[in-house]
């Protein structure tokens, strides 16, 4: 029988109405995940999971009957039956995993940015999501901002004409990089009572505890994060993404801010992101006739040269970073997430009226994200979000194909003479896209796909 719902009560919600989610990390960036999916409580938290005790406190008492579990393998082997989708909210390296675990258990998963480490794992996650018919959202709240709308939608207006050009810069990392690692100085502390160490190494290479890796700063250790790019990239590069409609870059290159040990004796860091980098990418031409796209990536404080007819406050005053669209006929510049959008030089388009965005709003801009997800999963595949893995599988792995000329260019090899290094990576990378394989360095291609710890 069917109980009509004003029957039950004002502010009743049915338990049909309701998505039972798992939470798959608890602290750090979860904190925002879960708030805005549980929304008041109109959705549901049925399990939870953590490596890190500490981190999990506050919601293991506001969901007491939610059981929890340190290992998400034990937790999608006893709670199943009771999950409809999953919030995944780790570390970089262990995205991937986690998400493939639960999709193919059949469990619409939202997995934070970037999507995964490697760009094979991007490319399997996108095919997975396609393959079991699932919903999916990447955690790039501001793929759901208006800015983000509007600004594609003055760039596709045409009114820049052919736009050729386009810079994206950052001011992260704002954690350590470019410095020597615990590892490196073999320093090592014991595990803090209420952490899961080897469960939070998890697919990465044995190494020992310190609180130089968690929380958060494990973005700058190539075995866990993906650094600057990694962070800011899925935020940044998705304007001009989706604007431009961007495929498979055809090259890459790059180069990276150095650290001297002493007088003229560089420093090299395996284990960490460098401390600021430039990354530049070509796409293929939109038309015929037309110019090959050049996007290039600053992060580390590095900035484009200011175009002629821009204001400077105007185009760099948002410290987190901004965008610049460069066409034959003017410039556009945006904040992160396409917010604030100016065309320059200004007293040319005065008059220029522009059409509103052609991607639908999303309730709540940025903080809708989350939402529009659990919405989603209540009426099923082939519902509408903002960064389904269609679309942010495809724009992760643009951005991680800047990490790899990243390690590319860092890789070394002695000389013949065994007097220093030579550097074979400092060149520009030719990209097969539909192959995922570097053309004309082959070292290039181990960044593709990293090899788990065994077990993982």
């Amino acid at each position: 029988m069917i109980v009509p719902r004003h029957v039950l009560g004002k502010g009743f919600i049915p338990p049909s109405d309701r998505l039972n989610m798992a939470a798959i990390g608890c602290g750090g960036k979860a904190d925002v995940n879960i708030r805005l999916a549980y929304n008041g409580g109109t959705d549901n938290f049925v399990a939870l999971c953590d490596v890190d005790d500490r981190q999990s406190e506050k919601y293991r008492k506001q969901f007491p009957k939610a059981p929890y579990y340190n290992d998400y393998r034990k937790m999608l082997e006893k709670e199943a039956k009771n999950i409809d989708a999953v919030f995944v909210t780790t570390p970089d390296h262990m995205h991937y995993t986690i998400a493939m675990a639960c999709m193919e258990m059949g469990k619409h998963v939202y997995v934070e940015k970037p999507l995964t480490k490697d760009i094979w794992e991007a490319r399997m996650l996108t095919e997975a999501a396609k393959k079991y018919k699932l919903v999916t959202q990447m955690g790039n709240q501001g793929s759901s901002t208006d800015g983000t709308r509007q600004t594609e939608a003055i760039v596709q207006s045409g009114v820049l004409e052919e736009v050729h050009t386009i810079e994206v810069w950052t001011n992260r990392p704002v954690w350590p990089q470019g410095v020597k690692s615990p590892k490196d100085r073999g320093e090592s502390q014991p595990v803090p009572v209420g952490v899961n160490w080897d469960l939070w190494l998890g697919t990465a290479p044995k190494r020992d505890y310190h609180e130089a890796y968690m929380p958060v700063r494990w973005r700058g250790y190539w075995d866990f994060g993906t650094g600057a790019l990694g962070d800011m990239g899925c935020h940044f590069l998705d304007v001009p993404f989706r604007a431009m409609k961007l495929g498979y870059p055809t090259s890459v290159e790059c180069s990276v801010g150095s650290v001297y040990a002493d007088f003229f004796r560089e420093a090299y860091f395996d284990d960490v992101c460098p401390p600021s980098s430039s990354i530049h990418f070509k796409f293929p031409a939109k038309t015929p006739g037309s110019k090959e796209i050049s996007l290039s990536w600053y992060d580390g404080g590095i900035r484009p040269q200011l175009p002629e007819g821009c204001d400077y406050q105007s185009v760099f005053g948002d410290s987190d970073g901004g965008l610049l669209f460069v066409g034959t006929k003017g410039i556009l510049s945006a904040e992160m997430f396409g917010n604030n959008p100016k065309l320059w030089p200004e007293k040319k388009f005065e008059s220029v009226k522009l059409k509103g965005p052609a991607r639908p709003l999303v309730k709540g801009s940025d903080e809708g994200h989350q939402q529009q997800f659990v919405q989603a999963c209540k009426q099923g595949f082939g519902t509408y979000t903002s960064s389904a893995f269609s679309e942010s599988g495809p724009l992760t792995e643009i951005v991680l194909m800047g990490n790899l000329a990243v390690r590319s260019f860092l890789y070394r090899e002695n000389k013949a003479n065994g007097k220093g290094y030579n550097f074979p990576g400092r060149q520009k990378l030719l990209w097969d896209g539909a192959n995922m394989k570097i053309a004309n360095f082959e070292a290039a291609n181990q960044f593709v796909k990293r090899e788990y710890r065994t077990g993982w």
